[in-house]
């Protein structure tokens, strides 16, 4: 066993490298639809699975998000997103492997079928049960109102990649209550279901190995870093040693 310290930024692209080798995600590459609806997380996978066709150096996930959690200091519109859009490069729409750029879910939700995946980002999770909560700024309900048509009206597939900083505890479905109270005010929520994929459920993927959440925190850039256990079979522990002492690595997110 040992133990390794991952930021927020490395948490990211550990997670994206575990949505990537999924069979659904492998499979909707392949032979369906494969949709990465823009967010920081998202900007990760999109990166590894445009390295898959080539085009990864076309892509810049600096600004691949619509709404974003910054500092107090920076501003944001009263729905959450930066005040100058003009650099959103629309979500990341695949093809059977083709990359239709400039594309955004919204152009392609109501052809999605089953076999179809959807990549979507939250805002917080609720581990224990599988499930995620997204913050909705949009008064039409943002991507997710969307993304739920083909979810539950056609069976498209919906891949939830979220660090665990994002981790909340209590019941989900309260907490949306209280958010989304006549009298409430700031952004709503929406709850959700899906394969959510955590820094826990990617080492598992990845590597074959068991992770846990030992402990959390830092300061100094290590805000919202996460300590897990790492536990396996000693050959399976060697591979998973030497990739993720790589990708703790992994440069902080910045806006571009």
């Amino acid at each position: 066993m040992f133990q390794i310290l991952l930021t927020p930024a490395a948490g990211k692209r550990l997670i994206a490298k575990a949505v990537c080798v999924r069979n659904d995600i492998q499979d909707a590459l392949k032979n369906h639809t494969l949709v990465i609806v823009a967010g920081s997380t998202n900007g990760y996978v999109a990166e590894e699975i445009l390295k898959v066709t080539g085009r990864n150096t076309e892509f810049n996930r600096g600004r691949f998000f619509r709404g974003v959690t910054l500092p107090p200091t920076n501003k944001t519109t009263d729905t959450g997103r930066l005040p100058d859009e003009s650099g959103f490069p629309g979500d990341v729409v695949m093809v059977k492997g083709e990359w239709r750029k400039g594309t955004t879910v919204f152009d392609v939700v109501d052809s999605l079928r089953s076999g179809d995946v959807i990549v979507k980002g939250a805002n917080c999770i609720d581990s224990n049960h599988k499930r995620a909560g997204i913050l909705i700024g949009d008064p039409q309900g943002g991507t997710i109102a969307a993304i739920l048509r083909a979810v539950i009206g056609k069976r498209t597939g919906l891949v939830i990649p979220a660090g665990l900083e994002k981790r909340v505890y209590g019941d989900l479905d309260a907490i949306t209550k209280m958010l989304n109270n006549p009298f409430s005010t700031g952004p709503r929520m929406m709850p959700v279901t899906g394969d959510l994929v955590t820094e826990i459920e990617a080492v598992k993927l990845l590597f074959g190995v068991n992770a846990t959440l030992v402990a959390a925190g830092g300061v100094c850039g290590a805000e919202g870093a996460v300590w897990i256990a790492v536990d396996g079979e000693p050959d399976k522990l060697d591979v998973a040693k030497k990739a993720l002492s790589e990708i703790k690595k992994e440069e902080p997110f910045q806006i571009v």
